[in-house]
C-alpha cells in the first residue's frame, strides 16, 4: 500500500487520493504507467514460489523417522537381507512422494486465486479509455467498470451509476452492496461503501474507480500471501517427528549399551558390531510409514462413502484429533441463499396483505429483477387479480421500485424499497383499525422493528402503496409521495437444517464450536441462539488487532464467538488456539477463509465453496448435511486408534526383545540371535501387522479427541517391553541351564518364543477391555496367525537350515508353549496399568 495514501484509503476522498496518488481524473500517461510499473511490479497477487524437487525430497530426508529407515535399510543391504533393504527404501519414496504430492496443495491454491481475478480491465491512459492486461495496472489509474466486470484491484469510488457489487468471494455474504463515490467515515471494510476490492464483480449499474492498490498490496494479495506461507506442524507432523526421536533415543541407547559391553568382555569383533546394527534395525518399525498410509487410505475410503473427500491423508488423524473446530456462518451454518421468511405489519405480525403487495410489486416491476425479488416470487405464485399498468423500475438514486396496478374500479401504487427511505415518503400507516396517521410514535414504532428484525440477522424490504385515479394510465416520480405504509418484507440466509443436530453431536464427542464470522455481533448471536449452539462470550475483530499474539492465546479459550473478522484476524485465531496446545479444525467456503483454512490443523471446506477455499482445504464436505463432519470425526479416531496399536505393538515389542537379547550378550557366551535371525524376527512381525488398518476400534477410542501422545507411547513400552523381558529372561535360562542346549537349538527355540509372544500380543493390547470380549477383524486375524506360520514353518522345517534353524524335541516346545500362554496372562493382567496408566 502507498505510503501516502494509508491502509483504510476509503476514508478520504476522491480529490485527495488523486492529490496523494498525483493522479488525474482522465489517467495517467503511458509513461508514468511504465515508471510506476517498475516501482510498484505487476498487478498479480503472489510469485510463484515452488521449491524444486530435489529441496523437497532433501527437507523430508532430514526427518528423523526416516532418517533412522533409511540407515536401516543400508544396515539390511550391508548384511545380505537385500529383500529388507529393497522394501524399507521402497516404502520410504512412497511416503515421501505422497508427501510432496500433498505440498502441492498450497502451490495450487494459488494458482486458483490468480485465476479468480480479471483477466483485462478498461483504463484510462493517455486520455483515452483502451483494455490492458490487469497486469499492468499501477496506483493512480482510472478504470472504468460496469456490469459483469471483475475489480481489478483495489480502488476508490470517483464515479457510480448504480453500481452494485457482489462482494461473496471476499466476505462469504451473498447480498450484493451498493457502492457509491463519497467517502467513509469508519476504518472497517464493512463500512467502505465507497471502496471496490479485487476479485469481487460488478454485477449492476457502472462505476470508475481510482487504483490505489495492486497486486500483492491488496487484500487479495494479502490472502494469497498468507496461503505461501509454511503453517506450523500438523497435530500428526509434530506426534511422527516426536516418534521419531523416541525411536531415536532407544536406538542410541541399547546399541552403545551393547557396544559398550562387549567392549568390556571380549573386544569389539565385527559379529558383535552386526549385532548392535542389527538390534537398532530391530528397533526400527519399518512398516510404520506403509500401516499408516494403508490406515489412513482406508479410513478415506470409508469417509467417500459418507460424501467426504480426503486431499490429505493425514488429516483423517487431525480430524479424530480436533477438539476445536472453528468455523465461519455463511456456507457452514447457513444456506448462503436468500429465503423469503414472512411479511409484517408495522404491528410485526404477519400480514398477508403485505405480502401480497410485495409479490406484486416484484413481479410487474421492469429493469434489474434482484434476488430478493426472486425469493419473494419463489415463495407464493401470488394474486393474478392485478394487471400491470405502468412501472418505475429501481434505481440507486431512489433505492425503491414502484408499479402502477390495477383490476375492476381500482388502481393503486406499490412501492418497495429500503424501509428507512421508503418510510421518509409515507404520510399514513395501514393498522389492523384501518389507515391512520403517521405521526412520531408510530414512526418510532415502526424504526424500532425495522432495528430490531435487522439485530436478528434479517434483511428488509419497506412495502407502501396509496390509490390512485382510475383513469391513471402511467406514473411519475412526483407520484411516489403521500404513500401509505404497509409493512416488510422479511429476508433470511436460512441456518442449515442439519446445523443443530451436527454441532451438538460435535460437543458430545469432545469437539468444542466457535463461531467466526465477518458479520456484526447482534447477527451472530441471533444465528447461534436459533441453532441453539452452545457458545460462551464474544469477541469483535478490533478486539483482536488491541490484543498481542501472546495476550490473544490467553483469551481465546474463554470466547466462542468471534464477529466483524477479517481474514488475517480469523488465521490469528487459529493460530492462538494452536498455541494454547489445541488441534484446531477451520471449516470456511469464503476466499476471506482461505488463510485461516491453511492456518488450520486440519481446514475444511464445502463442496459449494470457493475454488481458493477448497484448494486450500485437506477435507471437503460433498453433503450439505454437516453430520458427515462428526461422521469424519469418528473416523479419524478409528484411524488412529489402529496407528497407536500398531506403534504400541512395535515399539514395546521391539524394544523388549532387543532389551532381552542385549542382557543376554551380557551374561551368554554367545550372541543369543544372529544378525540375520533378528532381522528375519523384525521383518516377519511387522508383515503379520499388516492387517491391523481393518481392525474395527472400541467405543472408547472413539468417545473423546485423540492425538499422538508420546509420553502415553514411552510409558506403555517401558511397562510392556520389560515385561515381555521378563520372560525372555525365563526362556534364557531355561534353555541355558536346564535343557544345557547346543547354540543353534538356543537361537530356533528363542526365536520361536520372541515371535510367538510378539504376534499373539495384539489380541490383548488391541483393546482397552479384557481380550475375549473385544473381537479383531478377521483380516488382522489372518495376518497375525498367518505370520506365526510362517515364522514356525521357517523355525521348525528344514527351510530354516540357512538361517541357522535345527529342530526342536518336543519337551522345548512344550515348555515354549507353557511360557508363552503365561506372558499373555500376565499381558493382559498388566495391561490397564500401561494403557491408562
Amino acid at each position: 500500500m502507498n505510503s501516502a495514501v494509508g491502509d483504510s484509503f476509503w476514508t478520504k476522498d476522491g480529490s485527495a487520493l488523486l492529490h496523494a496518488l498525483d493522479a488525474r481524473p482522465d489517467g495517467l500517461s503511458s509513461v508514468e504507467a511504465e515508471q510506476r510499473l517498475e516501482v510498484y511490479g505487476g498487478n498479480v497477487v503472489a510469485a510463484r514460489t515452488r521449491a524444486g524437487i530435489l529441496a523437497k525430497i532433501g527437507r523430508r530426508l532430514t526427518d528423523p523417522l526416516v532418517a533412522i529407515l533409511m540407515i536401516a535399510a543400508l544396515v539390511s543391504g550391508a548384511t545380505g537381507d537385500w529383500q529388507s533393504c529393497i522394501v524399507i527404501v521402497v516404502i520410504v519414496v512412497m511416503s515421501a512422494a505422497l508427501d510432496i504430492v500433498q505440498e502441492y496443495k498450497a502451490e495450487t491454491a494459488v494458482e486458483a486465486l490468480q485465476r479468480s481475478i480479471a483477466v483485462t480491465a478498461r483504463v484510462r491512459r493517455d486520455g483515452r479509455a483502451v483494455e490492458l492486461p490487469i497486469r499492468d495496472l499501477v496506483p493512480g489509474d482510472v478504470v472504468e467498470l460496469s456490469a459483469g466486470d471483475l475489480t481489478p484491484a483495489d480502488g476508490l469510488v470517483l464515479a457510480s451509476r448504480g453500481a452494485l457489487v457482489n462482494e461473496a468471494l471476499l466476505t462469504g455474504e451473498p447480498y450484493p452492496v451498493e457502492k457509491r463515490a463519497g467517502h467513509a467515515a469508519r476504518t472497517d471494510v464493512d463500512n467502505a461503501c465507497n471502496a471496490l476490492f479485487s476479485g469481487t464483480s460488478v454485477v449492476g449499474g457502472s462505476a470508475t474507480m481510482l487504483v490505489v492498490a495492486t497486486g500483492r498490496a491488496t487484500r487479495f494479495g494479502a490472502i494469497a500471501a498468507s496461503l505461501q506461507r509454511r503453517s506450523a506442524p500438523t497435530a500428526f507432523e509434530r506426534g511422527v517427528h516426536a516418534l521419531g526421536m523416541l525411536i531415536l533415543r532407544l536406538t542410541g541407547f541399547l546399541v552403545l549399551f551393547v557396544l559398550l559391553t562387549q567392549l568390556i568382555r571380549t573386544g569389539l569383533s565385527l559379529e558383535s558390531f552386526l549385532f548392535a546394527i542389527a538390534l537398532a534395525v530391530g528397533l526400527t518399525p519399518e512398516l510404520l510409514p506403509m500401516v499408516m498410509t494403508v490406515t489412513l487410505a482406508r479410513g478415506a475410503v470409508r469417509m467417500a462413502a459418507r460424501k467426504v473427500v480426503v486431499k490429505r491423508l493425514s488429516a483423517i488423524h487431525d480430524l479424530g484429533a480436533m477438539n476445536v473446530l472453528c468455523t465461519d456462518k455463511t456456507g457452514t451454518l447457513t444456506e448462503a441463499k436468500i429465503a423469503f421468511v414472512e411479511a409484517v405489519g408495522i404491528d410485526g405480525r404477519p400480514n398477508e396483505k403485505v405480502a401480497t403487495l410485495a409479490r406484486c410489486n416484484s413481479r410487474y416491476s421492469g429493469g434489474m429483477r434482484s434476488n430478493l425479488d426472486d425469493a419473494l416470487l419463489a415463495s407464493a405464485p401470488g394474486d393474478e387479480s392485478w394487471q400491470r399498468i405502468d412501472d418505475l423500475p429501481f434505481d440507486f438514486e431512489r433505492r425503491r421500485a414502484s408499479v402502477l396496478v390495477g383490476r375492476a374500479g381500482e388502481r393503486i401504487l406499490i412501492a418497495k424499497g429500503a424501509p428507512e427511505s421508503l418510510l421518509s415518503l409515507c404520510t399514513q400507516a395501514e393498522t389492523a383499525e384501518g389507515v391512520v396517521p403517521l405521526d412520531d410514535a408510530r414512526r418510532a414504532q415502526i424504526g424500532a422493528l425495522i432495528d430490531a428484525k435487522g439485530g436478528q440477522g434479517l434483511r428488509l424490504l419497506g412495502i407502501a402503496w396509496r390509490p390512485m385515479a382510475e383513469t391513471c394510465g402511467e406514473i411519475r416520480l412526483e407520484n411516489e409521495s403521500a404513500l401509505i405504509f404497509a409493512g416488510c418484507a422479511v429476508f433470511i440466509d436460512p441456518p442449515k437444517a442439519s446445523a443443530s443436530d451436527a454441532v451438538a453431536r460435535l460437543c458430545r464427542l469432545g469437539v468444542r464450536v466457535k463461531v467466526i464470522s465477518g458479520d456484526a455481533a447482534p447477527v451472530v448471536s441471533h444465528l447461534v441462539e436459533a441453532l441453539r449452539l452452545p457458545a460462551h462470550g464474544i469477541m469483535s475483530g478490533d478486539d483482536v488487532d488491541a490484543l498481542t499474539d501472546r495476550a490473544l492465546a490467553g483469551r481465546v479459550d474463554e470466547v466462542d464467538l468471534f464477529v466483524r473478522m477479517s481474514p488475517e484476524q480469523k488465521s490469528r485465531v487459529v493460530a492462538a488456539l494452536r498455541a494454547r496446545g489445541c488441534t484446531v479444525g477451520f471449516l470456511g467456503d469464503g476466499v476471506n477463509d482461505a488463510p485461516a483454512i491453511h492456518a488450520a490443523d486440519v481446514g475444511l471446506s464445502v463442496d459449494g465453496g470457493t475454488d481458493v477455499a477448497r484448494q486450500a482445504a485437506d477435507i471437503i464436505l460433498l453433503a450439505s448435511d454437516l453430520g458427515v463432519l462428526a461422521d469424519g470425526v469418528v473416523e479419524g479416531r478409528r484411524t488412529y486408534a489402529n496407528i497407536m496399536k500398531y506403534l504400541r505393538m512395535g515399539t514395546s515389542s521391539n524394544f523388549g526383545n532387543m532389551l532381552s537379547m542385549a542382557l543376554a550378550s551380557l551374561v551368554l557366551p554367545f550372541l543369543p540371535l544372529a544378525p540375520l535371525q533378528i532381522l528375519l524376527n523384525n521383518l516377519i512381525y511387522d508383515l503379520s501387522e499388516i492387517g491391523i488398518p481393518f481392525d474395527a476400534a472400541d467405543g472408547e477410542d472413539l468417545a473423546l479427541p485423540r492425538s499422538w501422545d508420546i509420553r502415553s507411547i514411552l510409558r506403555f513400552t517401558l511397562i510392556m517391553g520389560p515385561l515381555s523381558s521378563v520372560f525372555d529372561v525365563l526362556t534364557f535360562l531355561l534353555l541355558h541351564f536346564h535343557f544345557r542346549v547346543p547354540v543353534e537349538v538356543f537361537r530356533t527355540a528363542w526365536f520361536v518364543e520372541s515371535i510367538a509372544t510378539q504376534i499373539l500380543v495384539i489380541f490383548i493390547i488391541r483393546t482397552v477391555r479384557p481380550a475375549w470380549s473385544s473381537r479383531p477383524h478377521p483380516a488382522l486375524v489372518a495376518t497375525s496367525l498367518g505370520g506365526l506360520a510362517v515364522a514356525l514353518t521357517v523355525a521348525l522345517t528344514p527351510a530354516g537350515a540357512v538361517f541357522g534353524f535345527v529342530a526342536l524335541p518336543w519337551p522345548i516346545l512344550a515348555a515354549i508353549a507353557g511360557l508363552v500362554l503365561g506372558y499373555l496372562a500376565a499381558a493382559e493382567l498388566i495391561k490397564p496399568l500401561a494403557i491408562r496408566g
